[in-house]
């Protein structure tokens, strides 16, 4: 046998379902017995959502019509049996997983788009599942939403955008290879899916595990040298954190451990290329004088192209948050940097040293995240308020039902591209302002 031949055989043993669902038995989770099947039940169960948002054009299936997951092109088999289903939309439609019981986890997260959601599943290990469920939002937007700005406001604001720029490559590029490749989430059964954010998105690779690789390794790459700390404990931190993550992910039976392998791999590389151009790139989004229209117009290109490889699912509406918070941090750098809201330490002071820890310190820290955070929250709602009416009505959609005019591309992106860009404009310029203005800086 050949190695090719091996390699294929290891990344097929790799990828199978079977591992994942032994995994999840393996840290107490298991769905609950089945009950009897009603096939007007199974029937409707099987049925696409009125809604999907990756109808588009063609409908899946269609000869020569795109094949999201879900369709016979790219969803795993049942079992041979007939015991199983296949992966796609009955996961997401809350198949009916037996009676209450005490020892069920309550859903995680809810598709605000399709409405998907799942049924409960039996969990009799709790501190892991209260762990993972941390390791996965290490990986979702209420934690970007906070990491971000709090490195910009109260640690050290060069590190914070620079680890957003990396964040925004490294995104991008996960989530436009899961449309080429176009591999489905693992199956249920023998799956048991804790999670249905993502369940309409692609599986291969996985941007968890790429996004939880990404932060801690380039953390400490732009904090070692520059701050006064033992390497060990950034040493300890990345394996922690990285592995908390994947493993998070194949515990809420959303990737098998192909995807996480892939992913882990696929982050160094882009580190190992990418890393060394970041300080170029900061130097030029705070200094050069038309850097705004390169921003903008790249980030606006490169959402473009993304849109290009798939049918519109919720990983488009993703793509163009991260493209928008990237270009609206980059934007707000360089305001801030002209206006002199935010002066980064010079060369001669590093390495920089950890300040005395004390009340005023910590009280000033405090006190800027929480005006900070209320002050993007409430861009945020404004501009998705603004936004959505906005887009409806110039492409002639109906706004009665918000979820259902933001399934529509003509709505999501631009809601997405404005509405963060706006946000990211306002952590690292709007907010910073407020600062100076207040005294609290």
């Amino acid at each position: 046998m050949s190695l090719r031949q091996r390699l294929a055989l290891l990344a097929g043993s790799l990828q199978e379902p079977h591992k994942v669902a032994r995994f999840q038995r393996l840290c107490g989770v298991e769905a609950p017995p089945s009950r009897s099947a009603d096939p007007k039940g199974d029937e409707k169960a099987d049925a696409p959502l009125d809604g999907d948002t990756r109808r588009r054009g063609q409908q899946p299936g269609a000869p020569g019509g795109p094949q999201p997951p879900g369709s016979d092109r790219n969803q795993c088999p049942a079992k041979p049996d007939g015991s199983g289903a296949p992966n796609g939309l009955r996961n997401g439609l809350a198949a009916e997983l037996g009676p209450a019981s005490p020892a069920r986890a309550g859903v995680l997260r809810r598709n605000s788009l399709t409405g998907e959601e799942l049924q409960l599943a039996r969990v009799s290990n709790w501190p892991l599942f209260y762990l993972f469920c941390f390791g996965t939002e290490l990986g979702n937007e209420l934690f970007y939403i906070m990491f971000f700005p709090f490195w910009v406001w109260n640690l050290d604001a060069l590190v914070g955008r620079r680890l957003v720029a990396i964040w925004v490559l490294v995104m991008y590029l996960g989530q436009c290879t899961k449309d080429i490749i176009r591999w489905p989430r693992p199956a249920s059964p023998p799956v048991v899916k804790l999670e249905v954010f993502y369940n309409s998105e692609y599986s291969m690779p996985s941007t968890h595990a790429m996004s939880g690789t990404a932060i801690p390794i380039s953390m400490i790459l732009l904090t070692y040298g520059r701050w006064q700390y033992p390497l060990i404990y950034g040493l300890i931190l990345i394996p922690c954190w990285c592995s908390l993550v994947c493993l998070s992910r194949i515990y809420m039976g959303m990737h098998s451990i192909l995807d996480i392998i892939a992913g882990f791999l696929y982050t160094l590389l882009i580190l190992a290329v990418f890393y060394p151009f970041v300080d170029l790139i900061d130097n030029f989004n705070q200094t050069h004088k038309y850097a705004p229209l390169f921003i903008i117009g790249l980030h606006l290109a490169l959402g473009i192209f993304s849109f290009t490889l798939d049918t519109w699912s919720t990983s488009r509406g993703d793509t163009a948050e991260i493209l928008g918070s990237g270009a609206g941090i980059a934007c707000g750098s360089h305001v801030s940097y002209n206006m002199g809201l935010i002066l980064d330490p010079s060369l001669d002071t590093l390495p920089l040293a950890m300040p005395p820890i004390t009340v005023t310190l910590i009280g000033k820290a405090m006190l800027r995240v929480l005006i900070g955070m209320v002050v993007v929250l409430i861009v945020r709602d404004i501009m998705k308020k603004i936004t959505i009416p906005l887009a409806c009505k110039i492409f002639k959609i109906p706004c009665d039902d918000i979820r259902k005019a933001r399934q529509h591309m003509e709505v999501e992106l631009p809601y997405r591209y404005i509405t963060y860009g706006t946000v990211g404009f306002s952590i690292t310029c709007l907010v910073p302002y407020i600062f100076s203005f207040i005294g609290i800086s």
